[in-house]
């Protein structure tokens, strides 16, 4: 038996009966896209950011599945063109152009959780309907599914929260 490395949030019915109000998510096809996903030939890439952080911009990507670093970035750069109308990886569509990043982070294969809010039989209502967020989970975590993720190259190295294969996270780089 694991011990789970994430709580499920709960809230209080009038009855006083707790309930979930996330499920394990797995996102596939329709559903992945409706819920931010962007699909790159065949890839599922979606941009992320740090809850407490209020930039407009992903600090981070993430892929389902473990692929290859140079298609994350292909894929990256679709999902910026797509969702925020720029292509290059190099800055942010509000950033000074003049002072461009020249080096793309490296990308990691990882594992994580998702969890979709809200629960499918507790369809609430509330402003968090339809969001998903996601924690970092050895391969062993019930739930756990395999992702590449890569730091966006002009969110600081610290804010994207990525787990590090030389630090021994739970992380390996991908090829």
């Amino acid at each position: 038996m694991t011990t789970t490395l994430y709580e499920i949030e709960t809230s209080e019915s009038d009855d006083g009966t707790l309930r979930p109000d996330e499920a394990l998510w797995t996102p596939a096809g329709k559903d992945a896209v409706d819920h931010g996903f962007v699909v790159h030939r065949g890839l599922y890439v979606a941009g992320i950011s740090s809850p407490a952080d209020d930039r407009l911009h992903p600090q981070s990507f993430v892929a389902l599945g473990h692929h290859k670093w140079s298609d994350l970035i292909e894929a990256a750069a679709t999902y910026m063109d797509r969702v925020h109308g720029w292509r290059t990886l190099h800055s942010y569509p509000d950033d000074d152009p003049s002072e461009t990043i020249h080096r793309i982070p490296r990308a990691v294969l990882t594992w994580c959780v998702l969890l979709l809010h809200p629960h499918p039989d507790h369809p609430c209502g509330c402003e968090w309907e339809g969001s998903w967020r996601m924690i970092w989970a050895p391969p062993d975590e019930p739930g756990a599914i395999p992702i590449t993720a890569m730091r966006h190259p002009a969110a600081p190295a610290a804010a994207a929260g990525l787990p590090d294969p030389d630090q021994g996270g739970l992380a390996t780089w991908a090829g």
